[in-house]
């Protein structure tokens, strides 16, 4: 069977696609707010709540917290909510369409990712630098599972009068910080049809779901 190699391990290819969405999945919740963008690209919040709130069940959608734009370059919150989860949506900088959901008690993580990377840092070092502030303790992780969302898709592929994204990946997250595979019984090896365990032992390990389970 084909293989990829990551330079720590070798990963089946079935696996490949997952690992690149959780990649994609930690750069896009950790990055920065660009300023470049007009304010009249800007969607109407209307249209910004809608399609944040997509990666959700259904049920889960209204009571959504949004954060989004009104301002280019600015994330702020466009809707409070009443469930638990907050929503980003889509930025109008980026090319591609990507909105996720995730539980409040990641804002804290998440918050400093983007804080981290709009001050410059990049690549791994985010996560050095955020893990040894959950270390120290100046950094908090949520002590119960706490669940993420997400959808990407190709630039224009979001149809704001539908309200629907064609081509879109979906990927569900469970983030158990600490977890590893002799604490969960799950495999740290992506395998097609089956949850997997990524980043095991440290602050944001987390069970990857693929979207056609």
């Amino acid at each position: 069977m084909s293989v990829l190699n990551t330079g720590r391990r070798s990963l089946p290819v079935t696996g490949t696609l997952v690992v690149l969405h959780a990649v994609l999945l930690m750069c896009v919740l950790s990055r920065p707010v660009r300023a470049q963008v007009a304010t009249s690209t800007i969607p109407a919040v209307d249209v910004q709540v809608a399609a944040a709130t997509l990666p959700l069940p259904e049920t889960m959608r209204a009571g959504a917290a949004v954060l989004g734009y009104r301002a280019a370059g600015r994330l702020e919150l466009l809707r409070a909510g009443s469930n638990g989860m907050r929503c980003l949506a889509d930025d109008p900088s980026e090319p591609r369409f990507h909105v996720a959901c995730y539980h409040e008690s990641l804002e804290p993580f998440m918050t400093r990712g983007r804080a981290l990377r709009a001050s410059g840092v990049t690549g791994p070092q985010v996560d050095t630098v955020r893990f040894a502030e959950v270390m120290s303790g100046a950094l908090a992780m949520p002590r119960e599972a706490a669940a993420l969302y997400q959808l990407s898709a190709a630039a224009g592929s979001y149809n704001a009068v539908a309200n629907t994204v064609s081509g879109a990946n979906a990927l569900v997250v469970i983030y158990i910080a600490g977890a590893t595979e002799a604490t969960t019984g799950l495999s740290t090896t992506p395998q097609a049809g089956l949850p997997w365990l990524m980043f095991p032992g440290t602050p944001k390990a987390h069970i990857m779901f693929t979207p056609r389970m």
